[in-house]
């Protein structure tokens, strides 16, 4: 049994060098200043140019953040050739209202008011494509309500935007938690992108598999959005924003996927429930709907990030009460390897927690976080095989 707590210790060392390897493959956001000159407008008079940025805002139901949001987006950046528009998806709370009143008579906002959902279609999906029918800018950055911008982001993104001429720039928000389950499973989306994601690839390889993308910052060249055909083309599909990416690789356009931890954050959820609920939505949604990868990725997780503290304590309780017997002596050989991999365990964890800017003591959280996310899984692919399906903002989805 020894042997098996130091092969897990070995995996855990080379998926440690992998992850100081892949995560030294994320760019930066910006760099260049050319952004700035041209959301300022060149030499040209600004007042006869059309915008050059649409920013696009799917909102349901969100009027306790999408002030927050117009605010910072608005503040960002002071160039006319910005525009925000704002859809209003049927919400019932005055979500448009809070919208309005956020942009202080700001003329870049515009709220629109979303059509009836029609068969076939998913209500975010058939939000952003109603917001980019109405976008006139050569670039949409599609945000979600919950995200707030820094000053300089737009800069800074139209820097990378610009470098790249085309496709898509997309990246994973800085989280901001407050429950205690947000603290457990929402670092676990970085955690899953470091690991396992070779991220150079991201930009290098027109193979649609090595995509990753996150739906609250989304940067689209327009003419690559309309190339693949919009939202319509995959207006079914629960992640919109993966299959985005893998449209635009489809359609062998450029992609980066960068670090927006220093220029946008975002609070996805605000309790334990939300969490729950929007996992459980997304992960067997996340594996291609295959029970086979999700089973195999949750005994992979299980052995890997929960054995070796599992068998470490039980070595020490074991040699507390019974020191002299049978089984203290069967499970001390493993105290050793099983420590190490706990160990290797957290400073992966705590490495890739410092580099999204996630407090690095989280890092003890992750065999809790395992354990809640292979439950969050199992109650994902059950609501999806029983017909039972997803209850999101009022909508349900199988």
């Amino acid at each position: 049994m020894e042997i098996v707590f130091w092969t897990i210790a070995a995996v855990l060392a080379l998926q440690l060098v992998f992850v100081v390897w892949n995560l030294r493959q994320l760019p930066q956001l910006g760099g260049t200043g050319e952004g700035r000159l041209w959301l300022a407008g060149g030499e040209g008079a600004v007042a006869d140019l059309p915008p050059r940025l649409s920013v696009l805002i799917p909102a349901r139901n969100e009027a306790e953040r999408i002030g927050a949001c117009v605010q910072a987006v608005l503040a960002a950046e002071q160039s006319p050739l910005l525009e925000v528009l704002v859809l209003d998806d049927q919400s019932a709370d005055g979500t448009a209202d809070v919208a309005m009143l956020a942009a202080q008579g700001d003329r870049r906002l515009r709220v629109l008011r979303g059509a009836d959902l029609p068969d076939g279609w998913l209500g975010k999906s058939h939000a952003c494509q109603q917001l980019a029918q109405e976008a006139r800018g050569e670039w949409l950055l599609f945000l979600d309500a919950d995200a707030t911008l820094r000053p300089g982001a737009l800069h800074a993104a139209m820097d990378t935007a610009l470098r790249q001429g085309k496709g898509l720039i997309t990246g994973f928000p800085h989280q901001q938690t407050g429950s205690w389950l947000e603290r457990l499973i929402v670092p676990l989306m970085n955690f899953t992108i470091a690991c396992h994601l070779p991220i150079r690839l991201v930009r290098s390889s027109a193979d649609a598999k090595f995509v990753a993308a996150h739906g609250a910052f989304l940067l689209i060249h327009a003419e690559s959005y309309a190339a693949i055909g919009g939202h319509h083309s995959f207006k079914s599909e629960l992640l919109d924003d993966m299959e985005m990416a893998r449209a635009v690789k489809r359609a062998d356009l450029p992609m980066t996927l960068a670090d927006i931890t220093g220029q946008v954050s975002m609070r996805m959820y605000t309790d334990a429930a939300g969490v729950w609920n929007g996992y459980k939505k997304n992960i067997f949604a996340g594996t291609g709907r295959q029970t086979g990868l999700l089973a195999a990725l949750g005994l992979f997780y299980a052995l890997v990030y929960l054995l070796p503290p599992v068998m470490f304590i039980a070595a020490l309780l074991a040699h507390a009460v019974f020191s002299a017997g049978t089984l203290a002596s069967t499970l001390a050989p493993c105290l050793l390897p099983a420590a190490v991999g706990w160990l290797l365990a957290i400073i992966i964890k705590a490495v890739i927690d410092h580099r999204g800017r996630v407090p690095v003591w989280f890092a003890l959280l992750l065999p809790a976080g395992i354990v809640m996310l292979i439950g969050i899984a199992a109650a994902s692919w059950r609501a999806a095989v029983s017909g039972e399906g997803y209850l999101w903002k009022g909508r349900r989805y199988l």
